[in-house]
């Protein structure tokens, strides 16, 4: 009995069946003592109308007529209310499955994603529009979008791990490889190589700042102090600090700003993050010879800040992704030229923290680009 109980607490089904069965046995004991109760009052009314139509009825013939009137009573309840229980238990047990159905898929489904399957579905009959679908046809859309998101996480997380794997590597490999040099003979222990086995940790060191920065930032955990503060002042700050990078690769850096910009309500330290990636970013694609412009101008209650190059461009279908961690137009180059991958990441985030939008454009390769964030004007 205790393991029947058991087995009837751990199967929904059996839970409808018997919750089923209990409203058709209540229905049944209210019924029966309705029958019970109402039945002699009854009787004795149309007794009574007899009575008056046949001037008499003895007492033995009454007695006889309710014994009779109560036998066919109960034959007849006897027999509906089997054929009813009948077609109660059958339709309860159509009703129950029909239920259980899409939990058991959805209980099946939600194992094979524990189990790592991700790409695991619930089968959907009929509409999928969520205003004709019930409670349990909308919680299985809500569960396919779920475990959508689910795969998407994990699809994320397995190319940031490639990812940041494959920008470790590079720097590694090319400080050991001069570290063996040393050791070996073959490479002179010299100033110059120190300076390159300094520049590829420096790379490193980048790398792991900008992530950790990336996961502090999507995680929530970074702190804004907004204020109001100069548009002017944050360009020309960011402008001094790079301009000898600029010098050295030979790309002209220069600025263009109105007379009079309104303050913005802003972190300083973290839209200058933002504009050090910016020109960061030009800086790895424009080569020598080329042209960076930071402009800004008023529109409405933003302000609007652009920083255009003369480089290698981006073509249309590379605009929409540009802003993905680790995402590259040209991977040697980037490469090549240090970049860790998420500068822009990092800067889409930070201008979607002050309540901004950010954006690329370009005409296409070989024609520059420009990326452009706003900030709302100080109330």
């Amino acid at each position: 009995m205790i393991r029947a109980v058991h087995y009837v607490r751990r199967h929904l089904v059996w839970k409808l069946l018997v919750s089923y069965f209990l409203v058709i046995l209540v229905g049944i004991i209210v019924l029966i003592s309705a029958v019970e109760y109402f039945m002699p009052n009854a009787f004795e009314r149309h007794l009574a109308a007899m009575a008056t139509a046949m001037q008499t009825v003895s007492p033995t013939l009454a007695e006889d007529l309710f014994t009779n009137f109560r036998r066919a009573v109960n034959e007849s309840l006897v027999f509906s209310l089997a054929a009813a229980f009948l077609v109660a238990v059958i339709a309860s047990t159509v009703i129950s499955r029909r239920i259980v159905t899409p939990v058991r898929r959805m209980m099946i489904a939600s194992q094979r994603i524990a189990e790592g399957y991700y790409h695991e579905r619930v089968e959907l009959s009929g509409t999928h529009d969520p205003d004709n679908l019930d409670e349990l046809g909308r919680l299985a859309i809500s569960f396919n979008q779920m475990a959508a998101q689910l795969e998407r996480i994990e699809t994320t997380r397995r190319e940031l791990i490639g990812d940041v794997a494959h920008e470790l590597r590079t720097p590694l490999t090319t400080i050991k490889g001069y570290l063996e040099g040393l050791i070996d003979g073959v490479i002179p222990a010299d100033i110059s190589t120190f300076q390159r086995i300094y520049h590829e940790t420096e790379r490193l060191q980048r790398l792991i700042q900008d992530l950790q920065d990336l996961s502090r930032i999507e995680g929530g955990a970074i702190e804004m102090h907004p204020q109001p503060i100069s548009v002017a002042q944050l360009i020309n700050t960011a402008v001094a600090r790079l301009s000898h990078q600029f010098e050295e690769k030979g790309v002209q850096l220069a600025t263009k700003l109105p007379e009079r910009l309104p303050a913005v309500q802003a972190d300083e330290a973290r839209i200058g993050q933002v504009l050090l990636n910016l020109l960061g970013n030009a800086l790895q694609y424009t080569p020598p010879g080329g042209r960076v412009l930071v402009s800004a101008h008023q529109r409405g209650a933003e302000v609007h800040i652009t920083v255009a190059d003369t480089g290698i461009g981006i073509s249309a279908e590379h605009l929409p992704l540009i802003f993905t961690r680790f995402y590259r137009v040209d991977r040697s180059r980037s490469r090549a030229s240090g970049g860790s991958g998420i500068g822009l990441t990092i800067a889409r985030h930070l201008v979607e923290a002050h309540g901004g939008r950010i954006w690329a454009e370009s005409a296409g390769p070989g024609k520059g680009s420009t990326f452009t964030f706003t900030l709302f004007i100080t109330s």
